[in-house]
């Protein structure tokens, strides 16, 4: 996909809450927010998208199996088991699955209380 066209919408995507911590009790200025730990599978030809930032939603994401396409700034990443990347303010992207199996992230952020 060039830059000038939009991701495609999430398809082929399931989201498994895993578990969540209350952040208020626990860290002062933290009310309101919690630590949340997500299990995230990609079918092969999936999309997590559109497009979307992590402003006030910083995480870092833990690939279990399979390969995810990570595009961000006109760039395709692609990461295999292990460590993924951050998902910081600056962090403006969309991911697929270009491979043949499920690929499964475990996804760790913090989010408001929804």
């Amino acid at each position: 996909m060039s830059n000038g066209q939009a991701a495609p919408e999430t398809k082929g995507v399931t989201v498994e809450l895993l578990a969540t911590v209350d952040l208020g009790p626990e860290i002062e200025g933290m009310a309101g927010r919690q630590l949340r730990m997500r299990m995230v599978t990609i079918e092969p030809g999936g999309v997590f998208g559109p497009v979307h930032d992590h402003k006030e939603r910083p995480g870092i994401v833990y690939i279990l199996q399979g390969t995810i396409t990570d595009h961000r700034n006109g760039i395709a990443t692609e990461y295999g088991p292990g460590v993924g990347w951050p998902e910081d303010r600056n962090t403006l992207h969309w991911l697929e699955n270009r491979g043949t199996v499920p690929a499964v992230e475990i996804s760790v952020d913090i989010v408001r209380h929804e």
